[in-house]
């Protein structure tokens, strides 16, 4: 059988901590995702529409955001997962979800930074799919990355900001790292990219005319442990988060890292 990623682009992956698949969701599941993003956005009045943290919980979840059930459908689609577990096994735990949507002319920064600074996982291991609703591009604030930044498992020194209008509000401070070096990563509806926990991404403000929406899904090996005690709960990376009462979903294989499936369900 044909694995859904080819062998070329697991090595990409591996080398460039990043990859774009060869493949597209269909149009009736982006139709579907934009009309629950237009929900999510209607149920959420006073959360800014990039700030849309574990939309994935159908209910109000206990990080402020009302969530909605097609976020987690959208987690278990068998053409994502299959490309997963080539990447990070076949015990697949998942374990996050934040939609980014950044509106026409007043869509947020964020900063180039890397996911594990501030992620309870042990030991540190995540696969992050991002899926574009809307097309994706530089005029609009597209992801960037710094391909090769994962290589070593290091992390790099990173610095808060006080500036306003950033999703996050750290970002990387680190004489090792050239963040000209970066590469826009450019997706039409339906298409995603993978990419590894240690590499170094962000995505520019949209100052354009045309609304950028993608949602980003969290996928660790079970062979992991999501420790809820490492992190307090705070808004210290400039929005609530909560992993004490976070929900976590077997949706792969067994658990082999003495995972709790039964908070925040």
């Amino acid at each position: 059988m044909t694995e859904p990623l080819t062998e070329s682009e697991v090595k990409r992956f591996h080398q460039n901590g990043y990859v774009v698949p060869d493949y597209a969701l269909p149009v009736e599941t982006i139709n579907t995702l934009n009309s629950a993003l237009e929900e999510t956005i209607d149920l959420n009045p006073l959360v800014r529409p990039e700030h849309l943290v574990s939309a994935h919980i159908d209910r109000l979840n206990d990080e402020g955001v009302r969530g909605h059930s097609a976020w987690l459908e959208l987690a278990q689609h068998p053409e994502i997962l299959d490309r997963i577990e080539q990447l990070i096994g076949p015990d697949i735990i998942l374990w996050g979800c934040q939609v980014f949507c950044k509106p026409a002319s007043d869509g947020m920064e964020v900063p180039m930074h890397q996911d594990g600074h501030y992620w309870p996982i042990q030991p540190l291991a995540t696969c992050t799919a991002w899926i574009a609703i809307d097309d994706s591009n530089v005029g609009n604030g597209c992801l960037r990355v710094v391909p090769g930044s994962h290589t070593g498992q290091r992390y790099y020194e990173h610095s808060k900001s006080d500036r306003e209008n950033l999703v996050l509000n750290q970002h990387v401070d680190d004489s090792r790292i050239d963040l000209d070096d970066a590469v826009d990563i450019e997706l039409h509806p339906g298409q995603f990219s993978l990419h590894d926990v240690f590499l170094i991404h962000g995505s520019n403000p949209n100052t354009s005319g045309k609304r950028r929406a993608g949602v980003a899904i969290r996928y660790m090996p079970a062979t992991s442990h999501f420790n809820r005690s490492l992190y307090e709960t705070s808004e210290g990376s400039g929005y609530l988060v909560n992993f004490a009462t976070r929900p976590l979903w077997l949706l792969r294989g067994k658990d082999r890292g003495n995972n709790n499936f039964q908070i925040g369900h």
